[in-house]
């Protein structure tokens, strides 16, 4: 059972820090968080997860970290400085400003008023000075996307690695937008986490790749925890294309404000490639692109066989770290009505995902036997390296197990007096709310098989 509306989440994030409102103390930014102790965790693990899936079980994806800061001129053959922004309009009445595709029934969302300016676009890069002097001749983009700094590395990394098409090269990292309307908690916002991956096909075979990635996409989803039910797949218009894509199929879920786009599935064509590419006159490029670019690459790869310069097509599959952060908590969001009447609130996430992996918690607070059989517990799980393992000394142990449930932790370990005398803990899963025995010598290799599982 998925969270039934935002405030909801909200509410969690804050209440078992998830997520803060950036600078909040100061009034806050408006579309900019801020991960807490759990969320920064449940952050990390999710990319995590990714990265594995990408770079370490597949032979043919390399991973780089690129920088923020970018050279305008390859924004600008790129084609984001005359194509990267959205349609702003200006409430006369109010003075409110709105994304025109965000109006309904052409009336100001805050007001009411139908007395708007006309749409004029309104360009979603930031600019930030380069050097000691502001004079505008100097400057660079915080990158709207990690996507180009990919693609002018393109040749770095065919260089210094033996792959042949088809091949990728996957990025985790920040991206900024200045977004005239941050809305829906993290699902839109300023500062944004991009997981994107460019693989690199033979034109001719990108239709091909591109449903082989759509459908590895909606599989890995799944396991995060992503029912298949709520999700859609949608085959973008051709009228609403970004302006490098071929055909777009984006992976739609169904948030608590509505189905919205989860990840995205571009087929680029030879588009960034070819605009970055010093001398296009010898090759074959389909996207029309400004020749007199002063990139001095060729972004190219020689056929083996016939010895000719190849462009590769590009399939990208680009998801947004902080919306797949907030499917994975509504998905995993229930709350149950318990026997006694009481309720309790549950996230029920994969445990691959969990901020914390497994809480130790010892019967009675301060006791030194227990505390320190505890911690011997604690420290065995944690260096197993499978993520945080928490001791809880605080004596509750009724609180305990609900604060971990509402966290997500997929099991409770309690050391009791019967475990100084036989060597056993009680185990709490979770999900089942069931408790069983087990011996201490036993509880790595069942912690590892739920984590694992």
């Amino acid at each position: 059972m998925a969270a039934e509306s935002m405030d909801k989440l909200v509410a969690l994030c804050k209440r078992r820090g998830f997520i803060f409102q950036t600078n909040e103390i100061y009034g806050g930014l408006q579309g900019v968080y801020d991960y807490g102790p759990l969320g920064v965790e449940l952050k990390n693990n999710l990319k995590r997860a990714w990265w594995n899936a990408m770079v370490y079980e597949r032979d043919d994806i390399e991973g780089i970290d690129s920088s923020i800061l970018t050279n305008p001129l390859v924004l600008k053959q790129s084609g984001h400085e005359e194509t990267f922004s959205d349609p702003l309009v200006d409430c006369k009445s109010c003075k409110a400003r709105i994304r025109a595709d965000h109006l309904k029934d052409g009336k100001c969302p805050e007001c009411g008023s139908d007395d708007l300016t006309d749409p004029r676009p309104f360009n979603l890069m930031f600019k930030t000075n380069v050097g000691p002097i502001e004079d505008g001749s100097s400057f660079a983009y915080l990158r709207p996307e990690t996507a180009q700094q990919i693609f002018t590395n393109f040749k770095n990394v065919i260089d210094s690695t033996p792959h042949h098409l088809p091949f990728g090269i996957a990025q985790i990292g920040k991206a900024f937008r200045n977004e005239i309307t941050p809305r829906n908690f993290i699902f839109r916002v300023r500062e944004l986490e991009q997981m994107e991956m460019e693989f690199f096909v033979r034109p001719g075979e990108d239709e091909k790749w591109h449903k082989t990635w759509t459908d590895l996409r909606v599989a890995w989803w799944e396991k995060q925890g992503i029912n298949k039910k709520s999700i859609e797949l949608l085959d973008v218009p051709k009228n609403e294309l970004a302006h490098y894509s071929k055909a777009t199929i984006d992976i739609m879920y169904k948030y608590p404000h509505g189905l919205e786009e989860l990840e995205g599935i571009a087929n680029r064509t030879d588009f960034d490639l070819g605009s970055h590419t010093r001398d296009q006159s010898k090759l074959r490029i389909t996207a029309k692109v400004d020749k007199n670019t002063k990139s001095n690459a060729k972004l190219a790869v020689q056929d083996p066989e016939t010895k000719e310069w190849v462009v590769p097509y590009v399939i990208e599959p680009a998801a947004g770290v902080e919306r797949g952060v907030l499917a994975v908590l509504n998905e995993a969001y229930r709350v149950e009505e318990l026997e006694d009447g009481k309720e309790r609130t549950v996230l029920s996430l994969k445990p691959h995902l969990s901020p914390i992996k497994a809480a130790v918690i010892p019967l009675k607070k301060n006791n030194e036997d227990l505390v320190n059989k505890a911690k011997e517990l604690k420290n065995a799980l944690q260096s197993l390296g499978l993520g945080r393992v928490l001791l809880e000394n605080s004596g509750n142990i009724g609180k305990n197990y609900r604060r971990h449930d509402e966290i997500g932790t997929p099991i409770c370990i309690t050391v009791d007096f019967e475990s100084l005398e036989d060597g056993t803990v009680t185990i709490r899963d979770r999900d089942t709310m069931e408790q069983s025995r087990l011996d201490i010598a036993s509880v790595s290799d069942h912690f590892k098989k739920t984590i694992d599982n």
